[in-house]
């Protein structure tokens, strides 16, 4: 992303030195723990379960195979229940990141910003 700067010009963040100081804050450093707080172990969890499934059908056909109601069987419900997880990691991730890290990161937006905008002004 880049701002425009007071003479017209425009400066990519990651060059200006506001942006390497707020990188080495203890706000910026809790914001990248709690998002790999949730990301690294909910992308274990899915990829472990994945996996499950994946093997699971090449080499436990027959348990696979069970018939749960009528024509429905094991397989048919692990498949489903893949797009189920999906959906409820999504739910999740978007729920976390609003109550627990876009707050932190708004308020590292809003001083950078702050700090562009009073070496903007004359």
């Amino acid at each position: 992303m880049s701002t425009t700067n007071g003479n017209g010009g425009v400066h990519q963040r990651s060059d200006h030195p506001v942006y390497l100081e707020i990188q080495q804050s203890s706000e910026f450093k809790e914001l990248r723990k709690r998002f790999r707080g949730f990301v690294f172990p909910a992308t274990v969890a899915f990829m472990t379960w994945y996996l499950l499934y994946v093997v699971m059908s090449n080499w436990a056909t027959d348990f696979m195979g069970t018939k749960v109601v009528g024509n429905i069987n094991v397989a048919l419900v692990f498949g489903l229940l893949q797009f189920v997880s999906t959906f409820l990691i999504a739910l999740l991730y978007g729920r976390y990141m609003n109550d627990k890290v876009d707050p932190i990161a708004r308020e590292l937006n809003s001083r950078y910003n702050a700090r562009i905008d009073s070496e903007e002004t004359p």
